[in-house]
């Protein structure tokens, strides 16, 4: 049940492409390939265990966790402009 000047469906679709872009972003964040030896950030040696449970890993863990934080901290806002996010 859509209000005011939206159609209806117009929320449902909306929660459906955040979604899919939530998706697509997860899945774009994956790595793949061959696991680097040594931590692109700090030159570190990556251990054996962490580049076979990784495939395709690029950082030791804590660079990876500084540059997850670092993604956090950018999905900020709400692009979409839903007014429920808003009102949070």
């Amino acid at each position: 049940m859509a209000g005011g000047w939206s159609r209806d469906g117009a929320v449902q679709e909306q929660i459906d492409a955040s979604i899919e872009d939530a998706v697509r972003q997860a899945r774009s964040n994956i790595p793949e390939g061959k696991s680097h030896d040594w931590c692109e950030e700090c030159g570190e040696k990556i251990p054996a265990a962490r580049r076979q449970a990784v495939p395709g890993v690029r950082f030791c863990v804590t660079c990876q966790a500084t540059h997850d934080r670092e993604q956090i901290s950018l999905r900020g806002y709400n692009r979409r402009a839903n007014k429920d996010s808003q009102l949070r």
